[in-house]
């Protein structure tokens, strides 16, 4: 092993190929009769860490000046298994457990970890944390007093992190079985399983303590279609703050998943290259979250506002949209990918409109760009692990859903594009983005068309929230892992069907 701060689990399985690596901790999991109904109760009981001993911590990390100190304890089970060539090619297990211990002083951050829970372990990493700090003293031990979150936004029914690995694995190769058998110029499916179970306690030196315990599942199935030397590959997902019953519902069981997948590579086997130039883009609810996510939600996270590398950091209160567009972060949408009962500072997540009615409102903030714009903080305080400090960041980003018809946005388009679903895309600080279709529609006399292949969908933010006219009433959601700074971060971005007046459509032969 190559981290001594976590204990890894690794099965492979395939062309004779097995590896296992065991350790005491996972045969006393402390999950395997219920779920923890208390972090703080967790880490006094099976780690050590009584309440009393945060406290002390907590004063360490002061006793060098710093105006704010607090504690992230975090125990987290992750699994997964991945299926392909008919061979179940892997299954892991991995445990971290750990604290984050970061100083504020300013708008200065001092930052220490360590997966040692002993007193004498966790002092030393707030020293290094307390050391952006200069003055020196004796700081009495703040008094913690516990809270419990206001809401419950997770699916806690028969949690996957208890669930046995046939269980799982019967899961996985139900939805490959899906792919490769919906048609036979699918040649090849490729499923990933994944869950874990997070446990955090949050302690801070203005008193608070908070714990949190998250589930986590998403299956992913792509599927690979050849015909007449065209290979086109499909995907399809799904997943949440879920347990196994998720799985088990008409629309995300994991046959349903497999079939997705291979249904749009089957279609984009016949697809043609897209009609490049400016022309009017109608985005599907499938997949258009992304765009929502990427190209306008990033410029309102809070770090960006206080350093001023967003365009929208001097945008409070003006018109950046078109009158019928209005955009919200919601942390507390039940079940969703990014929802949180807390964030990962303790802070109490809400729902936050930042565009409305056009109008820029508010930004997303955690603890420290909220100290530096003079607001509070409004439960945008995320982050990877106890190895990571917290940054602003979205949960479940949504446009909201507007008045038109889907089939009425469509016909409204002579000559135009349909975006389907997405490969990825890319942004710049100064809102500039190009985004990779993976399937399209040809809009033609208003109806679709031909299915499209290779398409870019090019522009800028405030040109998309300015060029949007029509918005629809079919909101759906896209699930993803959003990476900014070195962290990855699980969140959910939904939209219903909408068109933009005019954008660029690239594309390659």
């Amino acid at each position: 092993m190559n981290e001594i701060e976590r204990r890894e689990f690794l099965k492979l399985t395939g062309a004779g190929l097995g590896v296992l690596a065991m350790s005491s901790l996972f045969h006393d999991r402390l999950l395997a009769g219920t779920l923890p109904a208390d972090g703080a109760t967790l880490f006094d009981e099976r780690f050590g860490v009584s309440r009393e001993t945060m406290a002390k911590v907590l004063a360490t990390a002061l006793s060098r000046g710093g105006d704010f100190a607090e504690l992230f304890f975090e125990y987290r089970v992750a699994s997964s298994v991945r299926m392909e060539d008919d061979l179940l090619k892997e299954s892991s297990e991995d445990i971290g457990l750990g604290v984050g211990i970061r100083v504020l002083k300013g708008k200065q951050t001092g930052f220490g970890y360590s997966s040692d829970l002993s007193e004498e372990k966790m002092k030393s990493a707030a020293l290094t944390a307390a050391a952006i700090a200069a003055s020196a003293g004796t700081v009495a031990p703040p008094k913690l007093t516990p809270v419990k979150p206001d809401k419950q936004v997770y699916l806690l029914t028969r949690p996957l992190a208890e669930a046995p690995l046939a269980d799982k694995i019967a899961m996985v190769t139900e939805a490959y079985k899906a792919a490769l058998g919906h048609d036979p110029r699918i040649k090849k499916a490729t499923v990933i399983f994944g869950d874990e179970l997070q446990v955090v306690t949050i302690a801070n030196s203005e008193g608070l303590l908070v714990s949190d315990t998250r589930p986590q599942a998403r299956l992913i199935v792509m599927a690979t279609a050849e015909a007449n030397g065209t290979r086109v590959t499909g995907s399809d997902n799904a997943g949440g703050r879920v347990g196994a019953t998720f799985f088990q519902s008409n629309g995300t069981m994991p046959k349903d998943i497999g079939k997705g997948a291979a249904e749009e590579a089957i279609i984009l086997l016949s697809a043609v290259s897209p009609a490049p130039g400016d022309q009017p883009v109608v985005c599907g609810n499938r997949n258009s979250g992304v765009m929502v996510h990427e190209a306008v939600g990033h410029p309102f996270e809070g770090d960006g506002i206080w350093q001023k590398s967003s365009i929208m950091h001097d945008k409070l209160g003006q018109t950046v949209a078109n009158s019928i567009v209005t955009i919200y972060d919601d942390a507390t949408i039940p079940h969703h990918r990014g929802s949180m009962n807390v964030d990962d500072e303790g802070t109490e997540t809400r729902k936050v409109v930042m565009v409305e009615n056009g109008k820029l409102t508010s930004f997303l903030h955690d603890r420290l760009s909220a100290r530096m714009t003079g607001v509070k903080p409004n439960g945008h305080g995320r982050r990877q692990s106890f190895r990571h400090i917290p940054i602003p960041r979205m949960n479940n980003t949504v446009l909201a859903v507007g008045t038109s018809d889907p089939e009425e946005i469509i016909r409204s388009v002579k000559k135009g594009f349909f975006a389907h679903s997405y490969q990825g895309g890319e942004v710049q600080d100064t809102g500039k983005f190009t985004f990779s279709v993976n399937l399209g529609y040809l809009i033609e006399d208003g109806k679709l068309t031909a299915p499209v292949k290779n398409a870019t969908l090019i522009g800028t933010n405030l040109q998309v929230l300015k060029e949007i006219d029509m918005i629809g009433n079919d909101l759906r959601f896209f699930l993803g892992t959003c990476g900014k700074n070195g962290q990855g971060a699980p969140v959910t971005a939904g939209t219903p069907t909408f068109k933009i007046r005019q954008m660029t459509v690239g594309g390659r032969a």
